[in-house]
């Protein structure tokens, strides 16, 4: 389906940042070191991390800085498909299937933010000998913020994309509540779950995409085709509604009570150059909430898209891309150096 209206970016934020993400364009899709070219919902790749992980290698210059993509809450590589190969012209792009989510099954492992963050710890190092750049959106930036305070000399810059964040005073969306106090009720949980259980694979990605996007027709068909196919390999999991809960249940512990305090002083602990990317229509995590960390984080990047919702790597790509490669070349400089490998401006990670 083609985009049908063209967001409108609100200027960016923040130190060296530049109205609308002004900066190079978005590349064409990169070189996977050695291969041909990646197509663009990149190349299914699989390592082992105390089990298999499936990631999507998107290609980019051997020479460029390694982002390495984290998707949110029950979503998965596949969500970066739209926005990846415009920036894997100039960057190396990646993107694994957290424990419990796309392909990789949890097995032994948890599902939750803890157990993923360690996850995602190991698997940056399997594929740079330098730090990288994490982005993430959701969840993912949420796991993304928490290695970045435990493992700074791991991580070169972040780019959050409508991340979870600390619960603020705002007017929650009824729908988007609702659906959580019922996933965490006892007994409602497991009807839910049920009821999901007995939808299609095109009538849950769209009941998720029509929660996650203000306007879904906005998101092509090869996308959502993509997203069909790892629904119908899910279904086959037996684990899958037990691993989604838990990491639910984790987002929430984290973002709001008990852990709201430790996850603000944690965020407070972040050295490295951070862009907070954010749809001024997300219904799950209000745009108020990200007011509130950067005014708190002066030194990050703001940038709104008005008119997107919780997912603008799917919904608005090349807006996020703009935005993305422009912060790039100004406020991301010096983490776009260090996650470059063997560049003069990369440390190492220890």
């Amino acid at each position: 389906m083609p985009v049908t209206a063209r967001p409108d970016i609100r200027p960016a934020s923040g130190p060296g940042s530049q109205p609308g993400g002004a900066g190079t364009r978005p590349g064409r899709p990169g070189t996977p070191p050695g291969g041909p070219p990646a197509p663009p919902g990149g190349i299914s790749r699989w390592t082992d991390i105390d089990g298999p992980v499936h990631y999507l290698d998107f290609g980019g210059p051997a020479s460029g800085p390694v982002i390495v993509c984290v998707h949110g809450l029950g979503g998965s590589a596949v969500n970066w498909m739209a926005v990846a190969p415009l920036l894997a012209g100039g960057c190396r792009v990646l993107a694994p299937d957290l424990a419990g989510h796309g392909l990789t099954r949890a097995g032994q492992r948890g599902t939750g933010v803890a157990a993923n963050r360690a996850l995602l710890h190991r698997f940056t190092a399997s594929v740079s000998a330098e730090p990288v750049i994490l982005m993430g959106n959701s969840m993912g930036g949420m796991i993304s913020l928490l290695e970045a305070s435990a493992a700074p000399a791991a991580v070169a810059g972040l780019i959050l994309v409508d991340p979870a964040l600390p619960v603020v005073a705002a007017r929650p969306d009824p729908l988007a509540a609702a659906m959580f106090v019922l996933y965490l009720t006892p007994g409602l949980g497991r009807a839910v779950m049920a009821r999901r259980r007995r939808l299609t694979s095109e009538q849950f990605v769209a009941s998720v995409l029509g929660l996650c996007c203000v306007d879904p027709s906005r998101v092509t068909a090869d996308v959502i085709a993509r997203h069909l196919k790892v629904a119908d390999q899910r279904a086959g999991f037996a684990s899958a509604e037990r691993d989604f809960t838990a990491a639910l249940r984790s987002v929430i512990a984290t973002a709001s009570y008990p852990g709201r305090r430790a996850y603000r002083r944690q965020i407070g602990s972040v050295t490295c150059p951070v862009l907070l990317i954010h749809g001024t229509g997300d219904r799950l995590v209000p745009v108020a909430a990200a007011r509130a960390a950067a005014r708190a984080n002066p030194s990050w990047s703001l940038a709104e898209i008005a008119g997107v919702g919780h997912v603008p790597q799917l919904e608005a790509p090349a807006a996020t891309a703009r935005v993305i490669t422009g912060w790039l070349r100004s406020a991301g400089r010096r983490a776009a150096a260090a996650a470059t490998p063997g560049a003069a401006g990369g440390t190492g990670r220890p």
